[in-house]
């Protein structure tokens, strides 16, 4: 990004939202860490899973990915500053209770639909931030923002954070963008692009693990329609706190400059991001 003409340093309203966007996307959220600590014994559940139920969630979760977008942003105006957020809050909550009353059976059918709903909240974020959702690029940010779903076990906080993920994305993002504009199919994630099946493995291999957990949550027989219902509002409201760092630091990007944003970014210490 050109920062030529471009203020280099940020206001103390605009540092004051990145320090936000920082605790939003670096530190996980009391939410994730309560899914985290559940993540242990709900692996150990899956994995003694039987191979068709498995192999029935990994291909829920690439669908959910690969269809989702067209979906979410479809029903959308490309307009407008304001979100929704309580709107799918509650829509949300509705596709929880079902897959968590008919449990595994409805196991297939449910992620998509909680996941739409979740990527459909995130697109509403990036409108609000001057994201133009016509714009192939910005679609794929909205799905990018599901690798963003926190730390992990297995991951390194140094090369899982914030800009290091976003930096293992932008070259597929950028083929995967230049192929869709030029074939003029935004609305159809085709599938016979390589940097497009690329770009979606790699956002599903980090979403699968919130996935997995999710899913096997709602599987539990006490959880029922009310424990698929909160487990589906915790996903989204964590989500929707990830795609407002993200598309705030976009919007910010277009104010300053790329190098200007991380430079603040970087500078900001993660006990100053909690205040």
């Amino acid at each position: 990004m050109d920062d030529a003409g471009k203020a280099s340093v940020l206001t103390p309203e605009h540092l004051n939202e990145l320090k936000e966007c920082k605790r939003l996307l670096e530190q996980t959220s009391f939410i994730m860490k309560a899914t985290n600590a559940l993540g242990s014994p709900l692996e150990k559940g899956l994995a003694l899973l039987p191979a068709p139920v498995q192999g029935s969630l990994a291909k829920a979760t690439t669908v959910s990915l690969d269809k989702a977008m067209e979906w979410a942003v479809k029903s959308m105006d490309h307009q407008g500053i304001e979100s929704y957020p309580r709107l799918h809050m509650a829509a949300a909550a509705l596709s929880g209770a079902v897959g968590g009353a008919f449990g595994l059976p409805a196991l297939a059918l449910e992620l998509p639909v909680s996941t739409l709903v979740i990527l459909r909240a995130i697109a509403d974020i990036a409108r609000a931030n001057g994201e133009d959702l016509t714009d192939p690029e910005t679609r794929l940010q909205c799905l990018s923002v599901f690798s963003m779903g926190g730390l992990t076990r297995e991951d390194d906080a140094a090369e899982a954070g914030y800009y290091a993920l976003r930096s293992s994305l932008a070259g597929l993002v950028s083929e995967a963008t230049a192929h869709l504009a030029g074939k003029h199919s935004a609305d159809k994630l085709v599938k016979q692009l390589p940097s497009l099946l690329a770009l979606l493995s790699k956002i599903a291999a980090r979403f699968k693990i919130q996935v997995s957990e999710k899913a096997m949550a709602q599987l539990v027989p006490l959880a029922g329609a009310a424990g698929g219902a909160m487990i589906n509002t915790l996903f989204m409201d964590h989500f929707q706190g990830v795609s407002r760092g993200h598309f705030t630091i976009r919007r910010l990007e277009r104010l300053y400059g790329e190098n200007t944003v991380r430079q603040a970014y970087d500078a900001i210490a993660l006990t100053a991001a909690k205040s």
